[in-house]
C-alpha cells in the first residue's frame, strides 16, 4: 500500500513509472567525453569511475557536499565516521582527482560540519587558497542531553588561483531595521516603505537567513542531507556567471543542478544512488517551468521570515 501524504506535506517522491522514465536520462562514462557530452546531465556512477573521462578545465565552480564524518545511512549506502587522519585520506582519495578539471580562475566551496571542518581545511590548503570558513545555522535538530545542541555546518570558500570571481552585490541580505536612525529627516542607509523599514547589507560569512528543506516546502526531498536552494543560489550568484559550469561531485537530490539551471547556469552532477538522481531530474523538469528560489526575491536575499511577512502585509492591504 502506498502511504497517503498528510494534505499539506509536498515532500517530492517518485513513482515507478516516474523512475523508468527518468532513468533514460541518466548517463554513464566509460571513455573520455568533451563538455557538450556531459554539460547539464546527471551522471548516475560511481565517482571515481566518473572522474576519469570528464573533461578538463572545463569547471567554473565547483561545490562539494561529501559525506561528513559521522556514521550515516544514505538510502543503503553507509558511511561511517573516522578518525581526522582517515576523512583527510578520504577527502584526498577524490578531491585530487577534480583538481585537473578546475580552470585557474575557478572558485570551490566544500562542506562539512564539526566532525569534518579540521580534515577539510587541511586537505584544501593543500591544493587552493583557502579564502574563508562560512558558517550557517542549521534551524533543524533535536537537543542534546550532554553536549551543546549542534546546529550550525561549514563551508569552506577556495580559490584555485588570486584570479578568481566574487561578485558581492548579487548576494547582499535584506534585513528588517530595527533602529530606524535619520539624518536631516531621511533615512540613514536604509529605506523606509509602506510594509517596513529595510536595509540592504553586505554578506557575512556567518548565514542565518536560510530554512532547512522540511515537508511543506516544494523543494523538498527525504535525502537525509539536503542542502537549501537559497544556501546554493547564493554561492552560484556570488562566484559564476550566467553560462558558466557548476560541477557537484555528490549531487545527491539535484539541488545544485536545479539552481543553476534557475540562474541561467550550466550544470554536472555525479551521484551513485539512483533515486537520487531520479529527484534531481524530477526537480529539473519543475525548474524549467518555475524559477522562483525561497528567499530570494527582487534581485536580493531577504531576512528569514521577512520575505513572508513583507507578502503578508501586501495582501492585507490588497
Amino acid at each position: 500500500m502506498v502511504k497517503q501524504k498528510a494534505p499539506y506535506n509536498r515532500t517530492l517522491d517518485i513513482s515507478p513509472q516516474e523512475q523508468n522514465r527518468y532513468e533514460d536520462r541518466f548517463i554513464k562514462l566509460s571513455k573520455k567525453v568533451k563538455l557538450k557530452e556531459v554539460i547539464n546531465k546527471t551522471i548516475n556512477q560511481d565517482l571515481f569511475d566518473a572522474l576519469e573521462y570528464l573533461p578538463e578545465q572545463s569547471i567554473d565552480l565547483l561545490f562539494v557536499d561529501p559525506p561528513y564524518n559521522l556514521s550515516k545511512n544514505f538510502n543503503g549506502s553507509k558511511f561511517g565516521k573516522t578518525s581526522i587522519d582517515e576523512y583527510c585520506e578520504y577527502i584526498d582519495s577524490w578531491l585530487c582527482k577534480i583538481i585537473p578539471l578546475l580552470k585557474e580562475t575557478s572558485s570551490i566551496y566544500i562542506c562539512g560540519d564539526y566532525h569534518s571542518s579540521t580534515s577539510i581545511h587541511l586537505v584544501a590548503k593543500k591544493y587552493f587558497n583557502v579564502l574563508n570558513r562560512i558558517t550557517w545555522q542549521r534551524e533543524k535538530g533535536r537537543g542534546a542531553k550532554e553536549n551543546w545542541k549542534n546546529s550550525t555546518e561549514d563551508i569552506w570558500f577556495c580559490s584555485m588561483s588570486k584570479n578568481y570571481n566574487f561578485y558581492v552585490d548579487r548576494v547582499k541580505e535584506k534585513r528588517k531595521v530595527l533602529a530606524p536612525y535619520k539624518l536631516d529627516g531621511k533615512p540613514k542607509d536604509w529605506e523606509e516603505t509602506e510594509d517596513g523599514n529595510f536595509r540592504l547589507t553586505h554578506p557575512s560569512n556567518i548565514w542565518t537567513d536560510l530554512t532547512i528543506p522540511y515537508w511543506s516546502m516544494p523543494e523538498n526531498t527525504d535525502h537525509p542531507t539536503q542542502k537549501p536552494e537559497k544556501l546554493l543560489a547564493k554561492i552560484i550568484l556570488a562566484s559564476s556567471n550566467e553560462g558558466d559550469v557548476i560541477f557537484d561531485p555528490f549531487l545527491g537530490s539535484g539541488t545544485t543542478s536545479v539552481v543553476a539551471k534557475k540562474l541561467n547556469r550550466n550544470y554536472i552532477g555525479v551521484e551513485l544512488n539512483p533515486i537520487y538522481c531520479c529527484l534531481a531530474e524530477k526537480r529539473l523538469e519543475i525548474a524549467a517551468k518555475d524559477k522562483t528560489i525561497q528567499g530570494y526575491e527582487d534581485g536580493v536575499f531577504w531576512e528569514r521570515n521577512t520575505l513572508a511577512l513583507r507578502k503578508k502585509i501586501a495582501n492585507k492591504k490588497d
